[in-house]
Formats: structure tokens, sequence, C-alpha cells
């Protein structure tokens, strides 16, 4: 098939990609996909490979591929008003229309929607926000920031640091001091195997009491957790573990910021994950399924009791000094009122508790069994696989083996795109919410396929 090389040349001579070796893209040591179009739960290469996307893009393209519905939203938005700002009161009906729309769906006592472009720069305002609000109350030691190992909630510079991972700290000099962290809720990787995941989940609380007794609460701001640990091995809470968490953060005055760019309108097969496990948040930071990716969008929903201070910190201060340029794009928030619109319409929410449900029993048939696969898990449209040296030991591979990424670049030969999950070999899932039983059948055949291709079995 004819290739455009010009196009390849161009990608490893000018294209600076996040998350890459920087160097072997650079000299065409790794490989690249260039992609062109994609329908349902697919995506076509320019080569003409057709893959089964098992990862939604990034958790993030919810209603999947090649949506017209999405795409006429966004272009009769451009043709009308391409863009306008949202600053000093200005608004159009596409975020003003978003905006009800979120709250109608979001926990009762959420009370205004703040629209940024990503996740990472909605937990920058969230941060912000918190550090207002303790402001106006006259609290201005109360800055710290708790977060979780493994836990992810962005890229930037306090976003980074939020995030608890190696990866995102090694020689950008995170995290910042105002953030501190705290055990993930892992429970395979615990260290007591004798626990049972109530009495994990109390020790987690336990650690997090500590913590906090150790820093002094009156020092600490918030805390910020997602409902599912996502890019840190898509991790499901233990039983208990919210309630004893959210007990010890209202027990010490801390905020909760519930990050649901992940699991927000529909992956766990609810519409929030704060729905799903009763949490009951300060601040939710959203983003990709917001509007499935068609378009860059992202929001902080705040409460009630946050947004009272934030009136209170105006009457008192003037006008908030915090805005994006393209902040309530009305391209995005088309985009946004379109795929909300299509998720309720094609009924994906109950489709991805179904669908997910499936996936997970499927995966659970296929390799339950194999003596190197230790943990299989998952919660609505959301599995992981992850992989060990030793079952009876739980004793993992050297990360030099890369048998996470081996299994993942075989799978995606066989057609199926999964993602090697970062600090572990482990195979994470996240299809569209469209996804079919004749399509989790296929993911969980060829990812067993996969699996004893390299490990044996």
């Amino acid at each position: 098939m004819l290739r455009n090389d010009q196009l390849d040349a161009w990608d490893r001579e000018h294209f600076f990609h996040p998350s890459t070796h920087l160097a072997q893209h650079a000299r065409g040591e790794s490989p690249s996909r260039i992609v062109t179009g994609g329908s349902g739960c697919h995506i076509e290469d320019r080569d003409g490979n057709r893959l089964l996307d098992a990862f939604a893009g990034l958790y993030c393209v919810n209603v999947g591929y090649g949506r017209p519905e999405i795409a006429e939203a966004i272009a009769d938005q451009a043709r009308e008003l391409a863009y306008y700002h949202s600053y000093v009161g200005h608004g159009t009906e596409a975020s003003i229309t978003l905006a009800k729309m979120v709250l109608d769906r979001a926990p009762d006592h959420m009370s205004k929607v703040y629209f940024g472009l990503s996740g990472s720069d909605a937990n920058e305002t969230n941060v912000k926000l918190v550090w207002y609000y303790n402001n106006i109350l006259g609290r201005p030691e109360k800055k710290k920031i708790i977060s979780r190992w493994r836990g992810y909630h962005g890229s930037g510079l306090m976003t980074g640091s939020l995030t608890g991972l190696d990866l995102f700290h090694r020689k950008f000099d995170l995290p910042l001091a105002q953030v501190i962290h705290t055990e993930a809720p892992y429970y395979f990787r615990r260290q007591n195997r004798a626990m049972s995941e109530e009495a994990f989940s109390a020790w987690c609380a336990a650690e997090l009491e500590e913590l906090i007794e150790r820093e002094g609460a009156d020092t600490i701001a918030a805390f910020i957790g997602e409902p599912v640990l996502g890019t840190g091995g898509i991790v499901p809470p233990p039983n208990g573990y919210w309630a004893a968490i959210q007990e010890v953060l209202d027990r010490h005055d801390i905020l909760l910021i519930a990050d649901e760019v992940v699991t927000g309108f529909g992956r766990l097969g609810t519409m929030f994950g704060s729905d799903h496990y009763g949490i009951r948040p300060d601040i939710i930071t959203i983003a990709k399924g917001l509007t499935s990716a068609y378009a860059p969008l992202s929001g902080s929903i705040v409460s009630d009791k946050i947004w009272s201070v934030l009136e209170q910190g105006a009457d008192e201060n003037g006008l908030i000094g915090h805005g994006w340029t393209y902040s309530a794009h009305p391209v995005g928030a088309a985009a946004g009122v379109a795929n909300l619109r299509l998720i309720d319409d094609l009924q994906l929410v109950a489709n991805a508790g179904d669908v997910g449900a499936y996936l997970n029993a499927a995966l659970k048939d296929t390799l339950g069994g194999h003596p190197n696969v230790g943990d299989i898990r998952g919660e609505g449209m959301l599995a992981a696989v992850e992989f060990v040296a030793d079952r009876e030991r739980c004793k993992f591979f050297d990360p030099g083996d890369k048998i996470g990424p081996r299994i993942a670049a075989t799978l995606l030969e066989n057609g199926v795109i999964a993602r090697a999950m970062p600090q572990g070999d482990i195979l994470g899932f996240a299809p569209p919410f469209c996804l079919t039983t004749a399509e989790a059948d296929e993911v969980a055949a060829k990812t067993g396929a996969a699996v004893r291709s390299v490990l044996g079995g």
C-alpha cells in the first residue's frame, strides 16, 4: 500500500509528541501511527489497518468514533459563532445550555460549573479556588493538598505534583511543596496479604489520619482522588474505602475534590463515580466524557458550600481574578451539548454498565486460571489485568522485562488497542460505551491469545 513517507518524515522532524521516547521517535527507532479515521469502536490508520480501540483514545471517546450528531453541532456552532469569551458575564447559548445539562446530571448539592479545556487546567482551577476559599474564610495557612500515590490529576506544575506517578515527577522538580501524598487504595498490592478489603480500607484511612496529624489539619485544605484509580492501574476502591476516607476529611474540615475526568458521564454505569460510591465532593473535575473528546473542554463543578464563599469573596474583593481565554469555548460547548444528548438518547450509561460487566467477566473466564495473571479487576467500562512472575507469592516481574508493553504490542498486532499502564505490568481497558458483547468477546479472546504468545500457558 502506498504510504505518505513525507508525512512520516515531517512527524519525526517537527512534531513534539507527549508521553513519547523523544529520541527514539526522532531517530525513527520506534513505530508511529498516523490515524486517518474512525467509526464506532474502531479506528483506521493510513496503512488501512482497522483496529478495535479498547481504550477509547485515552478513556475519552465515550460515544464512539464518527458520530455525525456531534460533528454537525460543532460545524453549526463554528458557522454561527466560532468564538466569544466568557469573561464579565458573557455567555453563548451552547455554554449556558451545557452548564445546565451538567448540573442536571451532577449530585444535588453542586451549584455551578466553570469550563476550561483539559483535566489538567480544571485541577489547576480547583486548587486556586480552594486556596481562595480558605483566604476568604481567614485561614491563610490551610493550603496543602493531599493526593494519593498512583493517582493521576494532570501534567502541569500543580497538577503534575498531584499526580502520584514517578514518571511525571522525575527531572521536573516535582512535586511542589504544597502537595503531600498518602497511600493508594490498591488492595492487590497490599503489604499484609491477610487483610480483608474492609481492613485495608480502614488501614488507608488510618494512614491518612496519621498524615493529617503529622502535618496539622489547620495546614491542609483539600484531598483529591479519582473514584477509581485510572492511569495508576485502573484500581477500583476496596469495600468501605470512600466512606472511611470521607469521615476523616469531614472531621478535620478538609475539602474533597473528586477527579471524575475518567469516571464522569457514565463510565462506571452511573452518571458520576461520586454517585456510584456515595461520595459527597466539594468540587468535581470533569473533562474527557464531557464532549467524548470531539472538542477540548473541561469543567470544575463547585458545591453550594464553595459557591457561597466565592460570592462572599466577590463582595469583599471584586471580580475573581481567574480565567482562560478559551473558557466555555462555544464550539467545545456545542460538542458537549450534542454529546450528552447522544449519551441519553442511546442509553449509553446503561450499556457501559452492562457490557462493561460482560467484558470483565469475559476477561476472567479467559485469563482467570493463567499462572502469570495475578489480578483481573474493573468496574463498569473499565478493566485491568495485572501480570506477575509468581502468582502464589505475588512476586512481580522485573520492570526491565517489559511484560505489559510486550503483551500490549502483541495485542495491537492482532487488531486490538489496550494500554500498558505505568509502574507495573498492567494491561488496561476502557472501551467506548457503545461496545457490543461481540466486540467484548473479541477483546477478551485476543487478549488471551496475546498473553499466551508472550508468557505461554
